[in-house]
C-alpha cells in the first residue's frame, strides 16, 4: 500500500480521535462487508472478511479485518486500562496498515464521542481513552471488538479491486461483525454466497454498482 496512502488515513483515525471528523454526529453509516473470494491470493487480504465504510465524501475507504484473532490480550496490550472484561480482552489483527495502533469497534446504545458511526448503534474509534472509559463503565457498551492495524484504499482503488473480481460485497449487520466465532466467519459466508450464488444482489451488475459508491 502506498506511503501516501497510508499517510493519509492515519491521519483521518487521528482526526476521528481528536474530533477534526465529527462522522458520528454527521456522516451517515454507510458500512459494508468485503468477502474475499477463494481465488484472492494477496496475503494481507487472503480468506478475509474485511468490515469498511466511506467516512467522508470522495475518500477512500477504510476499516478492518474481522475475522483474524490473535493470541495477543487486549489487558496485556494495554495494561494501565484497568480490568478488561473477559468477554472482551481479545486483539485481531486489522488490518497491513499501522499495526502498532489499537482500533476499536463499538456496539452501544449511547453515542460514541469522537467515532466513526459506521451501523446503527455501531462505532469504529481509535480514541486512546475509550477502553478506560468502558472498563471503568462511563460507557456502557455490549460488544466491543480491538483491532491492531486497519485496512484503507485510495478513492477508486477499491472499486477496480472489486471490478477485477477480488470480492464479494455483503450488508453489514452487527451481528455478523461481532460474530463469536470470528475464525469461522469467511468459510460459513463463502458457503452463504455459494447457495444464493443467483441473488439479485450478487450479480456482476449490482457489485459494479455498489463498487462505485467506494
Amino acid at each position: 500500500m502506498a506511503r501516501r496512502l497510508i499517510s493519509a488515513v492515519a491521519l483521518l483515525l487521528v482526526a476521528l480521535c481528536t474530533g477534526g471528523v465529527r462522522a458520528a454526529e454527521d456522516a451517515a453509516a454507510n458500512a459494508v462487508l468485503l468477502v474475499a473470494k477463494p481465488e484472492l491470493g494477496d496475503p494481507n487480504f487472503r480468506q478475509t472478511v474485511v468490515l469498511i465504510t466511506q467516512p467522508v465524501p470522495g475518500g477512500g475507504p477504510l476499516g478492518v479485518i474481522l475475522n483474524r484473532p490473535t493470541q495477543v490480550r487486549l489487558s496485556e496490550a494495554w495494561p494501565a486500562s484497568g480490568a478488561v472484561p473477559e468477554q472482551f480482552d481479545y486483539v485481531y489483527a486489522g488490518g497491513p496498515v499501522a499495526r502498532n495502533q489499537i482500533i476499536f469497534l463499538v456496539r452501544s446504545d449511547e453515542r460514541i464521542a469522537n467515532g466513526l458511526r459506521v451501523l446503527e448503534n455501531v462505532y469504529l474509534s481509535g480514541e486512546p481513552d475509550l477502553l478506560k472509559k468502558i472498563v471503568a463503565a462511563e460507557i456502557k457498551v455490549k460488544s466491543l471488538r480491538a483491532y491492531a492495524g486497519y485496512a484503507g484504499w485510495a478513492p477508486r482503488q477499491l472499486q477496480a479491486e472489486i471490478t477485477a473480481g477480488g470480492w464479494y460485497l455483503l450488508p453489514a449487520d452487527a451481528d455478523t461483525i461481532f460474530a463469536s466465532d470470528a475464525a469461522t466467519l469467511w468459510p460459513k459466508l463463502i458457503r452463504q454466497i455459494t447457495q444464493k450464488s443467483a441473488d439479485a444482489g450478487l450479480s456482476a451488475q449490482d457489485t459494479r454498482r455498489a463498487a462505485a459508491d467506494f
